[in-house]
């Protein structure tokens, strides 16, 4: 006689992901506190308050505004690079909305942003959604790949500088190049085999390496311009750091601060920026000056996304507009 199977209970199928969901939030915010709780453990906040309050922070502020303004463009351009290679000609001005969007959704969480990202562009060009990721993965890619190439440099400049450890990043960084393009050729056995027709590798079979030479020499001219921002607005800080040392560190700060374990990126930037640069400067002056830097720089983001989010709701989730 057969036994009916036994049906599951709702909370038997939810307990997992909603466990997952809830340490994906949990995390990052005991991650954030327990940083800046070492931070300020170090260093007394009336000393902070100090170095804050003898900052020029108009003119530092016009700086910054101007530069997140420069990137926004900029970094819009690079993306509408990809596009067109990959997918189809897109104008300029029609990306600038959604990219600004992306911006005000990374503050909370960065896989949603780039969500976004590929949702307006499974609706812009009717392209299926792997499609799309497999180009969202290759421009992630190759921004981390451009600051690791800096940041090698950096290592090998000043190699008493920074943990060893570190040198592992290009390595790393080298075995993935290596992985993805070898699957997205068929060149890994059966598993490339397999591998070589799927969706989410589509991007990695056309790409060629003068697109990439392309992308990272946007992208380092972009990295050499905040190279220049923050030479100078260090300096409305009453901070000091040889231009060489600021070349061959702020790569890494920017690699450090760019990964997403933190509440809004806060945390991991700041202690990149008193370790590298203790140097030079008192650690209260670094950590005001990078926490008012990196809270500059995401509300600027923050606002263009403010102002486009109309034009860009419409493109998410209106009537679906075609080339």
């Amino acid at each position: 006689m057969n036994t009916p199977p036994v049906p599951e209970s709702p909370s038997q199928g939810q307990v997992a992901p909603q466990a997952t969901t809830a340490w994906a939030r949990v995390v990052p915010i005991g991650l954030t506190v327990v940083i800046f709780g070492a931070i300020f453990w170090r260093i007394p906040f009336g000393t902070f308050w100090q170095a804050l309050g003898k900052a020029q922070l108009r003119p530092f502020l016009a700086l910054m505004a101007a530069f997140s303004l420069c990137f926004f463009l900029l970094d819009t351009f690079v993306l509408s690079r990809l596009i067109r290679w990959f997918h189809g000609p897109l104008p300029y001005r029609e990306l600038l909305p959604v990219r600004a969007v992306t911006y005000l959704v990374s503050i909370i969480n960065t896989q949603l942003a780039q969500g976004a990202l590929a949702l307006y562009m499974h609706r812009r060009f009717q392209t299926p959604l792997g499609q799309i990721s497999s180009t969202v993965a290759l421009l992630i890619l190759l921004e981390a790949t451009n600051l690791i190439l800096f940041a090698t440099s950096g290592c090998l400049a000043f190699p008493g500088g920074i943990p060893r450890i570190s040198l592992v990043l290009p390595i790393a960084l080298g075995s993935l190049w290596w992985l993805l393009l070898s699957l997205a050729r068929g060149k890994v056995g059966r598993l490339g085999q397999r591998l070589r027709t799927h969706v989410l590798l589509s991007t990695f079979q056309r790409v060629r390496v003068q697109h990439c030479a392309i992308i990272l020499a946007l992208k380092g001219a972009v990295f050499f311009l905040a190279l220049l921002v923050h030479n100078q607005a260090l300096a409305f800080f009453g901070i000091q750091i040889p231009f060489g040392r600021l070349l061959a560190f702020l790569p890494m700060v920017f690699l450090l601060g760019a990964l997403p374990v933190t509440v809004a990126h806060l945390g991991t930037s700041q202690a990149a920026w008193i370790f590298f640069f203790s140097a030079y400067a008192p650690e209260a002056d670094l950590l005001a000056y990078s926490l008012v830097s990196h809270m500059t720089f995401m509300l600027a983001n923050g606002t263009f996304g403010l102002l486009f989010l109309p034009r860009a709701y419409s493109d998410l989730f209106g009537s679906p507009r075609h080339s």
